[in-house]
């Protein structure tokens, strides 16, 4: 197992944009890592080799990527329109040679309150970013009790 099991720190606000937390109960990015040491997102029982899941990495605490990305311009209900989303590969450990750690998710929005999302190209460094509501709880078929709305969204990052 490595130093990398999840923590319950969470990094303050700095007011870059409108999906940070108020408040420092920001969930871990939550990932799994197996007895191999491989990683992967979103976490399995099972590992890619089928070797055992014996801990957790917070991918909060990793450098991301854009691989490649694209915007929705017909979502679906509840979903913001237009929705840019990013694959966005994590870069791991110096030691870490299992297969590459890779997540989909939403742009962030700017932080100045237009609703805009940021920019992104292939290639720029992301970091994910905790919202509370990726989509309307109300919209849709589910009862919104049945339902988890929060998770990450990608923010690039100045290099």
């Amino acid at each position: 197992m490595s130093d990398h099991e999840t923590t319950d720190d969470a990094a303050g606000s700095d007011g870059r944009g409108s999906d940070e937390p108020v408040n420092g109960d920001e969930p871990a990015f939550e990932a799994a890592e197996y007895a191999d040491g491989t990683v992967t997102y979103p976490p399995h029982t099972v590992g890619p080799n089928g070797a055992e899941r014996v801990g957790t990495v917070d991918l909060r605490e990793y450098a991301g990527r854009v691989v490649t990305w694209t915007t929705s311009t017909a979502t679906p209900p509840g979903v913001r329109e237009p929705n840019t989303l990013a694959i966005v590969e994590f870069e791991m450990d110096d030691g870490y040679d299992g297969p590459p750690v890779r997540a989909l998710g939403q742009i962030a929005e700017r932080g100045d309150g237009s609703g805009e999302t940021f920019d992104v190209d292939i290639g720029d460094r992301v970091e994910p970013v905790y919202a509370d509501e990726l989509r309307e709880p109300g919209a849709g078929i589910r009862e919104p009790e049945s339902q988890e709305w929060d998770g990450f969204r990608f923010r690039p990052v100045e290099e």
